[in-house]
């Protein structure tokens, strides 16, 4: 297998392969603890400058590339990725313990976002031309002629993130938005998969020099701590930073960003408990479905997703204690998954011991035990609202198979908890018809506190498609006007530019008169 992906643990910079100058460090698989060949390097300070500076010089040509050509560009890397086949999925399982068939339903995701995006950059309109005609004859003043377009922002800093080793990873729906947006990509990979890293960051290189794009447009560093994250976010070539992960993290490369010379955007994702709101009617008709489905949806790779059901909420009475049952009986039998490394596993047990702490918090169910290296117990807890109210602990993300059902005497109450949360990826409503009434009661406070609403489903499962927002306010996202998923996270690596009075021969294709996709405002 690894003779196959042709593993080297060396640096992807441009189109060469180096050796990091700054020390060695292994994958370890999580469900064995074992080490896993072969030993990749670790970029020191002149590499990630050498990044950078690729990157800066390749901007300006790559920037000007036709969408066709930054299409077949991503199309190639799609290709390539199936290409890999097998051998790509079998490291990818030893390096995170997911399981086959949840990698190759992300790796469909991953090759279907960048063939996403090398439809948007095919068909142009992410650039919005707008053109404001010139009036000679407006009195007391001409007005000039307008016109605008979106330009890339320039070169992007990438943070592959560890639960999405594919689809949040290397080739993952950030690279490509910026890739498509014409941005040169520098990813920073994460440590818990790099074998699976290099292979992907080796099939972008190879599809970049088929293409005959600038040497820049892509790189990819490793190590296993923060000095690389943080030598690439200050250096001046990069202008934004993507970022998918914990909240400590995000915040520590906003503050980084912000410190700079000249500030940069930071696109982080990183905490949210995406509340689930269970409305009476719908209690009341199918407590023991709802409470199936929500356990289903919390033990999903084993809890590892950033839309995981941290939080529902009900009205108290005899059908909340049969849905609180039926979620004991649910959440008994699920056995213990396997978290992706020993950190994610370590903080996963400090925040189960943080939650049972709290005085008034009940266990409701836990999971079948394991031993195995890395296993995480499903967790299920149970408190009343008042004493969630009262303890801004309960309202953490805890990262992995554990969620708290909390008990509200009412739906004024309800609310309340509501609007004391903070932002969110995702807000769920249980209803029946029956329930719309209440439900017009919670909606202007969801839509403040949350990116995508749902009713009757649940939150993971994220769907890459045009109309998706895959972000929310603080601490959800470091910037709630923007999505991480679907064609609209393009808009993160753009910025307008507005043309005035130029000659038709220097104006933007985009721009030019004739072009069927300009939008002109009324005079």
């Amino acid at each position: 297998m690894q003779s196959t992906l042709n593993l080297s643990g060396q640096l992807l910079i441009g189109q060469r392969r180096i050796a990091g100058n700054a020390g060695t460090f292994h994958a370890i698989n999580p469900a064995t603890g074992d080490t896993l060949a072969p030993a990749f390097s670790v970029a020191d300070a002149a590499q990630v400058d050498l990044a950078a500076s690729l990157a800066q010089q390749a901007f300006d040509t790559y920037r000007e590339t036709s969408g066709e050509q930054r299409a077949n560009f991503l199309e190639k890397i799609a290709d390539g990725i199936e290409a890999l086949d097998m051998a790509l999925l079998e490291r990818t399982m030893a390096e995170t313990a997911l399981p086959l068939a949840r990698l190759q339903g992300e790796r469909g995701r991953t090759t279907g976002q960048l063939r996403m995006f090398a439809e948007v950059a095919r068909n142009g309109l992410w650039q919005t031309p707008v053109v404001d005609r010139e009036l000679p004859e407006r009195q007391p003043m001409r007005r000039p002629d307008m016109r605008t377009r979106l330009i890339p922002l320039g070169p992007v800093a990438m943070f592959g993130a560890s639960n999405f080793p594919l689809a949040f990873s290397v080739a993952g729906g950030d690279t490509a938005a910026a890739l498509a947006a014409g941005c040169p990509v520098i990813v920073k990979a994460h440590p818990s998969h790099p074998g699976t890293s290099e292979a992907v960051a080796a099939v972008i290189q190879a599809a970049a020099k088929e293409c005959g794009l600038p040497e820049g447009v892509f790189s990819m560093l490793a190590g296993p701590g923060n000095e690389v994250g943080q030598q690439l976010v200050s250096h001046p070539a990069v202008q934004a930073v993507a970022f998918t992960g914990s909240r400590v993290g995000g915040l520590a490369l906003s503050r980084l960003a912000q410190q700079r010379t000249q500030p940069i955007p930071v696109y982080a994702e990183m905490s949210a408990i995406n509340p689930v709101f269970v409305l009476p009617q719908a209690l009341a008709k199918r407590a023991s479905a709802i409470a199936t489905g929500f356990v289903d949806s919390l033990v999903m790779g084993a809890g590892q997703f950033c839309t995981n059901p941290g939080v529902v909420l009900g009205i108290g009475g005899a059908d909340w204690d049969t849905f609180c049952a039926a979620v004991a009986t649910a959440a008994d039998k699920r056995p213990a998954g396997t978290l992706l490394n020993a950190g994610i596993h370590r903080a996963y047990v400090a925040g189960v011991a943080r939650v049972s702490s709290v005085t008034g918090v009940e266990l409701v169910a836990q999971g079948q035990k394991s031993d195995g290296s890395c296993a995480a117990q499903v967790s299920v807890f149970l408190v009343d609202a008042e004493t969630f109210m009262a303890a801004p602990a309960l309202h953490e993300e805890v990262f992995g198979p554990c969620s708290l059902l909390v008990r509200c005497r009412d739906l004024l109450q309800m609310r309340a908890v509501a609007e004391q949360l903070e932002g969110q990826l995702t807000a769920t409503l249980q209803l029946e018809p029956a329930d719309e009434a209440d439900a017009r009661q919670l909606l202007p406070v969801l839509e403040r506190k949350a990116g995508r609403l749902l009713v009757n489903g649940f939150p993971t499962g994220v769907e890459v498609a045009h109309a998706m927002v895959h972000g929310g306010p603080f601490p959800a996202t470091s910037d709630s006007r923007g999505t991480s998923v679907g064609s609209r996270a393009i808009e993160r690596f753009l910025r307008p530019v507005c043309y005035q009075d130029f000659p038709t021969a220097l104006l933007p294709l985009a721009l030019k008169d004739g072009q069927s996709d300009h939008a002109t405002p009324p005079a």
